[in-house]
């Protein structure tokens, strides 16, 4: 899908080389420029799972030769991906003005926690602080217990990598057709709170409340997870009154009174209490086998493992064993053609490639 789309990306930690990746699955060329002398973090390996599908060419920024090879490669690419703190790249001589300077069609794509500008711009955090601030933490997990999201997927890949994706690819319409690049502010910041706007538009039914555990979303029986005998869970999500009746047939509570009262609020601390105890009666597989292929919204909670030896998971190929790492495929889909992962290469496996691809003025 972008195909003859070529991107630059400065390395860096999480959401910014997930972005890369994501533009990389969608096919345009991206050359990753890894720092000279291994990892930023000890530990790290020297092939990245987010590397798949780039090209990568190891620079010390600092050394006059490699910052001109950079700004070369800079003034080649169509969108420019960094994910530093703020002014971090100014500093190298590579900020927004000088590449533009140089390639004015540059879509300039920044990837930062708190956003380019504001009073903790400068300050660390991680997903949990940012997504904690913005406000979509707030409704994460049981009445009761702390806050908790899945790692990482709200913050730093949904409300960052994906805002970022976005960004970057509206920055390529509007070039192609002006002519113009633009800087792309993706805060994770922002993009956790802009996810929240399908929750906040119940707050129009009257269904969001700001205490936590009586929203249409996080307070009901039907809408949430279960323990099992086995000490496995199933997801209860069924929302619609026709999907209700159908999870209540399945468990033989079509007739209880208290059940058929799917919304009265009052009723639902209780009703959870009894549902606790009806799931914590069998197995996991037990559930799954009775619900299974029916549409009363029922699902097990599997492991990245367990989903890859589903089912679900042998038709789709999503779940994938690719050079020894368990890896998505890339998503979306077009014209219903699974893509296989591309391999991640070495640090500074391209350098001597794309330096002659980007050669020295004479």
């Amino acid at each position: 899908m972008l195909d003859g789309i070529r991107i630059v990306e400065f390395e860096g930690l999480g959401p910014a080389p997930f972005a890369a990746m994501t533009l990389a699955d969608l096919g345009a060329d991206v050359i990753v420029i890894h720092r000279k002398g291994g990892p930023p973090n000890p530990g790290q390996p020297d092939r990245s799972l987010l590397d798949r599908g780039k090209r990568s060419i190891e620079l010390n920024l600092k050394d006059q030769d490699d910052y001109e090879t950079a700004q070369r490669i800079v003034a080649g690419c169509d969108a420019l991906i960094e994910g530093f703190r703020p002014g971090v790249m100014e500093k190298l001589g590579l900020g927004p003005e000088t590449c533009h300077a140089r390639n004015p069609s540059l879509v300039y794509g920044r990837m930062t926690g708190w956003g380019q500008d504001g009073p903790l711009a400068s300050a660390a955090g991680h997903d949990l602080n940012y997504i904690g601030l913005s406000g979509a933490l707030w409704y994460g997990s049981a009445p009761g217990e702390a806050p908790l999201s899945p790692a990482t997927l709200v913050g730093d890949i949904g409300g960052g990598a994906m805002y970022l994706v976005s960004g970057i690819l509206a920055g390529l319409l509007k070039a192609r057709v002006s002519g113009s690049g633009t800087v792309v502010d993706a805060a994770i910041y922002d993009g956790s709170a802009h996810m929240m706007n399908l929750l906040m538009s119940l707050r129009q039914s009257g269904n969001l409340s700001e205490m936590r555990g009586e929203s249409l979303l996080d307070g009901p029986h039907w809408s949430r997870t279960y323990h099992c005998s086995d000490g496995g869970y199933v997801s209860v999500q069924c929302l619609e009154p026709k999907f209700y009746q159908q999870f209540l047939s399945h468990l033989g509570l079509e007739e209880d009174a208290e059940f058929a009262r799917q919304f009265d609020r009052a009723l639902w601390p209780r009703l959870t209490q009894r549902l606790s105890a009806i799931f914590d009666q069998h197995s996991r597989a037990h559930w799954t086998e009775m619900f299974e292929g029916s549409d009363a919204c029922v699902a097990p909670v599997l492991s990245p493992i367990e989903a890859r030896d589903h089912a679900m998971n042998q038709h789709r190929q999503v779940w994938r064993e690719t050079e020894g790492a368990l890896q998505a495929a890339p998503a979306p889909r077009f014209d219903g053609q699974t893509t296989i992962p591309q391999p991640a290469p070495q640090r500074g496996e391209h350098s001597e490639e794309i330096r002659a691809q980007f050669p020295a003025t004479p």
